[in-house]
């Protein structure tokens, strides 16, 4: 309902869901469809489960136009990793109370509420982390291969979401052979490492085959191996033409750990105790949320401090399963853990009455209001922030914060009454030029995506080269400046925007009302073909 209700009545979207959007268009409704057309800048898993809500668009627009299909994605996974952290509390062995608080909170939480509502990636990500953590904290106790097997495929699902599944997916191999390594010596002498790399192998496999099936593939469409950090529209370059990141030190430090404490502010008092009743109870599934939630953070603080992230808050929203599931393992082991086929190290639960379930449930309900305020601010939440004029309206506030805010809600309105003018105008297929770079936000809101040439055509170039001859009638641009230099209309016509590169005529200039987003100009193609 929050997704329907952002999208439908507020019509606020985030700019990465949207391209998503445009994607899953791109295979089945543009004037060229195909697979292919997915992309390879990003890892496609977002963009693939919307392709058949997006078949139905054809009938629907508005699931596309509006984004719809990015909400029917998110939710479900965002409730799937609910769905986890409740199974995680209930194979502990936990009272029934503390499960279903423990499940509600996380579920309540705002930023698990916001990104389970707006068709990103997290939601994904964050389903395929739980199910991976919970599976790996059953192996722990079971010593069955059939949840090592699990995890590794919830890890090569998370990697179809995001990148940083790679970090993870080591982190958890190098967990998996020294847990069994230590478990080999102390139970099995003489065993050596074949068990360890055997279980190695068998976890990392999944992770191995995604991540070179995904690679190979972008190079045989693209020629590019790795085009997140070698395409003119992947994440290295957004970063140079926008100029993000950070400039590192001791400030960029800072920053992640703010970010990481916003989001679990019971973290820094939980840590001793988990590890003091860990240590007791000679307890090592503990470990598993730090190696696995902790892998995300760590990355997330290392690529921002070198420079290579964005200082968003979304990046570290780890911190909440991680801080929840560690809330769930202040509560001793109870019961009897059901497996396929137990390993031969499995370890039986013995009961320990020591527990801080209570103190851990208080905990994690406070931290709900401090992630709220914290959404709110500026400069710990630059994507989130603006929300709070949606749900506190002031409209008599003159501030330059409130106005900001309102421009940030106001992205991609002007996109979107481009492409209805657009519509309006019935123009024949193909006869509309114009790069995804920003137009991803026109074609995504467009009830006529045949109209437009796209990158993804496979006749772009040609098109972009000869538009009169190829039936092109208009040209949308953007300023050759900051990530508009990407733009392929730009890279082919630099001075296109400011004269028409004597191929074209200025048939309308349309101002953005969106923060930071570009001024239109849509070109009249002359016609060269007349004798």
């Amino acid at each position: 309902m929050v997704g329907l209700w952002l999208a439908l009545d507020v019509q606020y979207y985030q700019g990465d869901s949207l391209s998503r959007v445009s994607a899953a268009r791109s295979v089945l409704l543009s004037r060229d469809p195909h697979l292919a057309a997915i992309g390879f800048v990003f890892t496609p898993l977002t963009a693939l489960v919307q392709v058949p809500l997006t078949g139905l668009s054809a009938w629907f627009p508005g699931l596309s136009a509006y984004a719809v299909t990015a909400v029917l994605m998110s939710a479900p996974f965002m409730a799937g990793a609910a769905v986890q952290i409740h199974r995680i509390a209930c194979d502990r062995g936990c009272a029934p109370w503390f499960v279903w608080t423990v499940t509600a909170v996380f579920a309540l939480n705002p930023m698990i509420v916001y990104y389970g509502a707006n068709g990103m990636s997290e939601a994904p990500f964050l389903f395929a982390l739980c199910w991976a953590a919970r599976r790996l904290i059953r192996w722990c106790s079971t010593d069955d291969i059939h949840d090592l097997a699990l995890a590794g495929i919830a890890l090569a699902l998370a990697y179809l979401a995001r990148y940083d599944a790679l970090a993870v997916g080591g982190a958890v191999t190098v967990f998996v052979v020294l847990l069994v390594r230590y478990r080999s010596r102390r139970y099995a002498p003489g065993s050596g490492w074949q068990p360890a790399i055997m279980d190695a192998i068998l976890v990392a496999a999944p992770l191995a085959l995604a991540f070179v099936a995904f690679v190979v593939t972008s190079w045989l469409v693209t020629g590019e191996w790795l085009a997140q950090f070698t395409s003119a529209y992947g994440n290295a370059a957004i970063l140079e033409q926008s100029g993000g990141g950070s400039s590192g030190g001791l400030g960029a430090i800072a920053f992640s750990l703010a970010e990481t404490v916003v989001l679990g502010p019971a973290l820094p008092l939980l840590i001793p105790v988990v590890a003091v009743l860990a240590w007791r109870r000679r307890d090592l599934e503990p470990l598993v949320p730090f190696v696995v939630f902790g892998a995300v953070l760590g990355f997330a603080a290392l690529s921002y401090s070198r420079g290579m992230t964005f200082p968003f808050l979304r990046f570290y929203i780890c911190a909440i399963p991680l801080l929840a599931v560690w809330v769930v393992q202040l509560a001793p082991r109870r019961g009897l853990l059901t497996a396929r086929r137990p390993g031969p190290h499995a370890v039986p639960r013995t009961e320990d009455p020591s527990g801080a379930a209570p103190l851990g449930a208080v905990l994690l309900v406070c931290s709900l209001p401090v992630t709220f305020v914290a959404m709110g601010s500026p400069t710990l939440s630059q994507e989130q922030h603006a929300l709070r004029t949606v749900l506190f309206p002031d409209n008599d506030d003159p501030s330059e914060v409130r106005e900001q805010q309102r421009r940030v809600i106001a992205a991609f309105s002007t996109e979107r009454r481009i492409a209805e003018y657009l519509d309006a105008m019935d123009l024949p297929p193909g006869s509309v030029l114009m790069d995804t770079v920003y137009g991803f936000a026109i074609f995504s809101a467009t009830e006529r995506p045949e109209t437009f040439v796209i990158p993804s055509d496979s006749d772009f170039t040609a098109v972009l080269n000869r538009p009169s001859a190829s039936g092109i009638e208009y040209i949308l641009t953007v300023p050759n400046e900051g990530r508009g230099t990407s733009d392929a209309v730009n890279r082919r016509y630099p001075t296109i925007y400011e004269t028409g590169s004597d191929i074209a005529v200025l048939e309308l200039e349309i101002p953005n009302d969106g923060a930071d987003q570009p001024d239109w100009r849509l070109f009249r193609v002359l016609d060269r073909t007349s004798p």
